[in-house]
């Protein structure tokens, strides 16, 4: 389940996921939200928290994340992961590199340092 994390700047979206990830939760909540923010802003900023109920994703979630990550390439100006599932940030470390704009990771007890980051 993804939900949205209210209270940042217009040009941010936050979401917080928790249990199974589905390629229906990217249909319906994150795909929209966030080509809405880029119609909006063109380049956008997200914040990204696996949270503590964080059980993992569906294949179809991998997918749709991989579609759309290609799609919006070049659409983030800041990436900010929170998780604490160390292969999740391990891999977001090692191809940080190739991602246009700023890319941070975060543990879950980092919440608010990530907010402050992503808000800057």
């Amino acid at each position: 389940m993804i939900e949205i994390i209210p209270g940042l700047p217009d040009n941010v979206l936050a979401v917080t996921v928790s249990g199974i990830l589905t390629g229906e939760d990217y249909e319906k909540v994150l795909v929209p939200a966030i080509e809405d923010k880029v119609q909006k802003y063109g380049k956008i900023r997200i914040l990204y928290q696996l949270g503590e109920k964080f059980e993992g994703f569906t294949d179809e979630a991998m997918l749709e994340d991989t579609k759309f990550g290609i799609r919006h390439f070049t659409s983030f100006e800041k990436i900010a992961l929170v998780s604490n599932v160390d292969w999740i940030v391990n891999a977001v470390k090692v191809f940080k590199f190739i991602i246009p704009g700023s890319v941070r990771t975060y543990r879950n007890e980092e919440l608010s340092e990530a907010k402050a980051w992503i808000s800057e």
